[in-house]
C-alpha cells in the first residue's frame, strides 16, 4: 500500500453563502483506496480558523437547522471584538469552539462506520472565504 493513499486534501468551493457541505461520499471514495478493507480511523480536518466538521443528518432539514441554531448562538452583528471582513465576521472565528475543525471516525473492513442517518459535513459560516481545504487521513 502506497503512502500516497493515506492522506488526501479535498478542495471544496463553499461560495459566498453559509453552508453545510456533505463530505460523506468523498470520505468513502478515499477509504476505498486508503483503507483497502482494513480497520482503523479516519480523521477529517479543516485547516481554517472559521470552519468546522460536524457529523449530522442531512437532507431532512437538519443542516439548515444547524445554520439557524448557529445564527441564534452566534449572531452576525457588531458585538464581536474580531472585526475585519464582512459584518459579524467575528462569529466565524468562534464557530470552531462549537463545531470543531476535526472529527475522528471508525473504519471497519474499509468502510466508514456511521449511524443510519449520519453524514460527515463541512460547516462554513464565513462568506468571505469561498474556497476550503479538508484533509482526510486514514490510520490503519
Amino acid at each position: 500500500m502506497s503512502d500516497a493513499f493515506t492522506t488526501r486534501v479535498l478542495h471544496i468551493a463553499t461560495g459566498s453563502a453559509e453552508t453545510v457541505v456533505d463530505l460523506t461520499q468523498d470520505c468513502e471514495r478515499f477509504l476505498r483506496e486508503a483503507a483497502a478493507g482494513r480497520d482503523g480511523l479516519l480523521n477529517v480536518f479543516v485547516p481554517h480558523a472559521t470552519a468546522g466538521i460536524a457529523v449530522l443528518e442531512t437532507g431532512a432539514g437538519s443542516d439548515d437547522d444547524l445554520l439557524a441554531a448557529l445564527h441564534t448562538l452566534l449572531p452576525a452583528d457588531d458585538r464581536w471584538q474580531h472585526r475585519h471582513g464582512s459584518p459579524g465576521h467575528g462569529r466565524d472565528h468562534v464557530l470552531p469552539a462549537l463545531v470543531p475543525p476535526h472529527a475522528t471516525l471508525p473504519v471497519v473492513g474499509g468502510s466508514l462506520e456511521l449511524g443510519t442517518w449520519q453524514s460527515v459535513c463541512l460547516v462554513d459560516t464565513n462568506r468571505d472565504n469561498p474556497q476550503r481545504q479538508v484533509r482526510l487521513s486514514f490510520l490503519g
